[in-house]
């Protein structure tokens, strides 16, 4: 198996983890959030859902240009639309680690601020860093929003106060 099978596996495995988070976003609480300088529920469950095919899509140029873009996370009018975001990044993720090549993810990518270049690192190690690194990490963020609004928060990777995978089922 190459790298690429490997990060594509891996992608599925967590898309489906994801999904189990995003399916408990309570649809009325779209619009709350913890302290005054966070994103709301709905914006972090958006960003969240957006992620994977954001970052495949700024990286399938060889560079991109922060100051080119705005990075302020929309709201979503609903969990409908959340869920399809999500739908639509995992298809976009899964057709690019398919389609792309060795040698294009180890190629240089390079992130600019305009003529300043912030990172230049292979496609692949960016893939792994801010495609699916980022993602753990406000995938976790938004768990800890589930909690704080008393939602069972699903099992991620073992065990959550809510959601024992590994104890026996009743037949």
């Amino acid at each position: 198996m190459d790298h690429l099978e490997s990060m594509l596996m891996e992608f599925n495995q967590e898309a489906a983890t994801t999904k189990r988070v995003l399916d408990r976003v309570p649809a009325d609480k779209l619009g709350w959030k913890p302290h005054e300088r966070s994103m709301t529920l709905g914006q972090l469950a958006l960003h969240v859902a957006m992620v994977p095919g954001a970052i495949i899509r700024i990286t399938k140029p060889d560079v991109f240009d922060v100051t080119q873009s705005n990075f302020t996370p929309p709201e979503p009018k609903s969990c409908e639309e959340i869920h399809a975001a999500l739908e639509q990044s995992v298809g976009s993720v899964e057709q690019t680690l398919k389609e792309t090549s060795a040698s294009t993810a180890e190629a240089d990518w390079h992130l600019m601020a305009g003529p300043q270049e912030l990172s230049c690192l292979p496609r692949a190690t960016v893939w792994r860093s801010l495609m699916l690194n980022h993602w753990y990490h406000h995938r976790g963020q938004l768990s800890v929003y589930l909690r704080m609004l008393d939602v069972s928060v699903p099992s991620i990777y073992g065990p959550s106060a809510d959601e024992n995978p590994f104890s026996p089922r009743p037949s």
